[in-house]
């Protein structure tokens, strides 16, 4: 049924990585694996694991429920159990020691909750290695930034300059039609007061 289906999508599983699932580390530093899962039906002998290039096996623990810590089952002696599941965020991070090249790949924190009918959830990593951190060059960014907010500036000026220059020549417009309303009511009053004039003259008596 939609509703029983909907209502399963609400209970299952989830295992997230965080924001992004990439990693850089520097040669022969720790590096911090993060991973949290959320269940809402809640968690009983639960097991999670890391892998690494989904084959091989770096850490493997179990949790008997949300009131205890996990117990460690196995791990490669470089890595530390980090997390807290006694917590909100059910954390189950861990941290690799001593980072090497050859580390660089794939690390895979995989989950399964026999509450959830062993429901089963899977995130994934990928951590690369560096012989030296590289500062990220941001002058390119920079003077591109500059450019186009002098561009946008010159633009908003020209605007400002074409606004005021539309101003002047209407207010200049109105100015004129004032004066030749003005010039022509004149002319055509006084035409018209000679013409009047001349009109009232009586002809010449022969």
């Amino acid at each position: 049924l939609p509703g029983l289906h909907i209502l399963a999508i609400a209970f299952a599983l989830e295992v997230s990585v965080g924001k992004t699932n990439t990693v850089m580390a520097l040669n022969n530093s720790n590096v911090l694996l993060p991973c949290t899962f959320t269940t809402c039906i809640g968690f009983q002998d639960l097991v999670f694991t890391w892998y690494f290039n989904s084959t091989e096996l770096i850490y493997l623990g179990k949790i008997k429920n949300k009131a205890s810590e996990p117990t460690l089952i196995s791990r490669n002696p470089r890595v530390e159990f980090v997390g807290s599941t006694t917590k909100k965020d059910n954390n189950i991070s861990i941290v690799l020691n001593s980072v090497e090249f050859s580390d660089a790949g794939k690390y895979t924190c995989h989950v399964r909750n026999p509450k959830e009918k062993n429901a089963q959830h899977n995130a994934t990593i990928f951590l690369t290695v560096v012989h030296k951190m590289v500062e990220t060059d941001n002058t390119v960014t920079l003077i591109i930034v500059g450019v186009v907010g002098g561009l946008i500036g010159l633009l908003i000026l020209f605007m400002l300059i074409k606004r005021v220059v539309l101003f002047i020549i209407k207010k200049t417009q109105d100015g004129k039609k004032e004066c030749l309303v003005s010039s022509s009511g004149n002319d055509n009053t006084e035409n018209g007061l000679a013409g009047s004039k001349a009109e009232q003259k009586a002809p010449p008596k022969a």
